[in-house]
Parts: C-alpha cells; sequence; structure tokens
C-alpha cells in the first residue's frame, strides 16, 4: 500500500484557511500516487495557548470530516487526521479516518497535553480501528512517547498512522530552559516514531506541523511565546527504518512510501515498565503537571462559557 504523510505550516485557530491548505497538501499527495493520506494532529487549527483556539472546535460532522470524505471519494482512497471536535456537547481531539464508500472510523486522543486542556478533554477508545484496509492502531503526539500507548496496541494493530503538533520552547528563553533542553526536545522527536516502530513490531505513519506561532505562556500575562512546531513527518517500517523523513526546515510538504502490511516483524524494542517511553527532562515533567492543571481550569471558566455564549 502506498501511504503518504503531510507536513502542514497552518496558520494558528484559522479553520477555514487551514482546511484549504490541507485540501491542496491532500490533493497533491494523492496525484502522487497515495492510496492513504494522513494528516496531522490538530490539522484544522495547530495548537498553541492563544485566544484563536477558544472556538477552533468543529461538530465531529462538520467541514473537517466532510472535506475527508470528498477526498477518499474522489481518489477512492483513504484519508485520516485529527480535529478539535464537537460530539454532542463533548469537545475532543478526535482523530478520523475515512474511506472511499463513507465509512469513519475514529480515536479520541486519550489525555490533553499541557495547554491542550484548555480546548478539549480527553477520550477513551482504545485507539484500535478494524478498517477495511486492516487493523490500525492510532497514537497522537504525546501518546506517542507515553509506555501505555503501546501497551493497548501491542499484538493488536497491523499500522500504526497518527500525527503530532509538538512544540518547542520560545524565542524569548524562559529561566533554566536553555538551548540544551531544546536539543533535548528535538531529539525524542526525531526518535519517537521509530521507536514505537520497534516496540509493536508495525510500520508508523507520522504526519507533522512545522509552521511557526505567536501564543501565550499559561499563568505569564504579558509573555509572549514565539516559536515554532518541531516537524519530523516520517514513514517508519515495522524495523524502525525510516523510508521517508521531513525535517522541519522543509516546511510544508508530504513523504511517501510504499508499506506491506502483510509482512510482520517481531518487536526489537521492549516497551518501559513507566509511564513515559523516552526520559523526559525533569523540566519538562514539571511544566506538563502545572499546565495540565491550569488548562483544566481555563477551559471551565474561558472556553466553556465561550461557547455557551456562541450558542
Amino acid at each position: 500500500m502506498r501511504v503518504a504523510a503531510v507536513q502542514m505550516t497552518a496558520d494558528l485557530g484559522n479553520v477555514d484557511a487551514n482546511l484549504k491548505s490541507a485540501r491542496r497538501l491532500a490533493e497533491k499527495a494523492f496525484e502522487a500516487g497515495a492510496q492513504l493520506v494522513v494528516l496531522p494532529e490538530f490539522f484544522t487549527s495547530a495548537m498553541a495557548f492563544s485566544p484563536s483556539l477558544v472556538l477552533a472546535d468543529r461538530p465531529a460532522d462538520g467541514e473537517p470530516f466532510l472535506l475527508m470524505k470528498e477526498l477518499a471519494a474522489k481518489h477512492k482512497g483513504a484519508v485520516g487526521g485529527s480535529f478539535i471536535a464537537d460530539v454532542n456537547g463533548r469537545v475532543l481531539n478526535r482523530f478520523m479516518l475515512v474511506f472511499a464508500d463513507g465509512s469513519s472510523f475514529f480515536h479520541d486522543k486519550d489525555q490533553p497535553t499541557m495547554w491542550e486542556n484548555c480546548y478539549y478533554e480527553g477520550g477513551q477508545d482504545d485507539g484500535v480501528l478494524d478498517t477495511p484496509l486492516g487493523r490500525m492502531g492510532v497514537a497522537l503526539c504525546w501518546e506517542f512517547v507515553r509506555c501505555r500507548t503501546a501497551r493497548r496496541l501491542m499484538g493488536r494493530v497491523d499500522l500504526v498512522v497518527g500525527g503530532s503538533c509538538w512544540w518547542t520552547l520560545p524565542q524569548k528563553r524562559l529561566p533554566g530552559f536553555g538551548p540544551n533542553l531544546h536539543a533535548e526536545m528535538l531529539s525524542v522527536m526525531k526518535q519517537t516514531p521509530a521507536r514505537m516502530a520497534r516496540m509493536l513490531g508495525v510500520p508508523v505513519v507520522h504526519a507533522a506541523h512545522a509552521g511557526s506561532f505567536e501564543g501565550r505562556m499559561p499563568l505569564l500575562p504579558g509573555f509572549a511565546y514565539n516559536s515554532h512546531l518541531l516537524g519530523e513527518t516520517m514513514i517508519v517500517d515495522a524495523k524502525g527504518q525510516i523510508k521517508a523523513r521531513l525535517p522541519f526546515e522543509s516546511g510544508e510538504g508530504f513523504v511517501i512510501a510504499d508499506l506491506d502490511l502483510t509482512q510482520k516483524s517481531e518487536p526489537a524494542e521492549p516497551i518501559p515498565s513507566g509511564f513515559w517511553i523516552p526520559r523526559l527532562p525533569r523540566r519538562i515533567r514539571a511544566v506538563w503537571a502545572y499546565q495540565n492543571l491550569h488548562g483544566a481550569i481555563y477551559r471551565r471558566l474561558v472556553t466553556n462559557r465561550a461557547r455557551r455564549a456562541r450558542g
């Protein structure tokens, strides 16, 4: 099967513009022969701590889903990607996989990461999709670096699809967060898809964002969080070998490769026993904890009120 993973430089919170970009890039991937095209996590909005994200959700059966349905039917293929989705009043980070016959499958990310908590809540499904192309597992961003993701997919899937919207440090350095920490996090991102492939013994298709953004810093009013998203769009085989890759510096585009889902590989790396697959720096874990708490409060006091006022 020929698969493609899309890398976007999305306009933060601008859903209409990002849908147009996603259409354009997916069309090019299909024209290059892809049968399955994977868009990044949050392909409609990207992600940061920004007022532009408060009303970036869309109905689960709304414009993003209809775009994927149209593309799949037109090209007789399949399209996947995640967006902030309103599901009967619950707002989730929903990955949808849509096929040419109109059938669709979904996974809701299990736990929002840091300031993502400001805009949606976690889901509860296992992320295993029984599709016409085989059993597919879904992982989104920091799901890729949690041991429980690998455990719930182990022995149950033929392919892992998904993506990320992984941001890096701000240009204006925070005290104690120097350039070495940026290098550490970039290294984690580069290794993550291949490590998941080796632990599960199946290929991984990872779509990503590589754009710049201007946001804010939770609990630090007036601090401009100007930064960029790390990219590292990849297609990795079952042994963890990278078949195609786009780094941040390449900007938007897509990678494409052929995968044989009938070939199995024995897991080549054990799943660690702890919570995280990589060794995350202590500072990142501390920020993760406080931003998770802040985000849940912000969602209740700011985002949910704005959505109710919108009607």
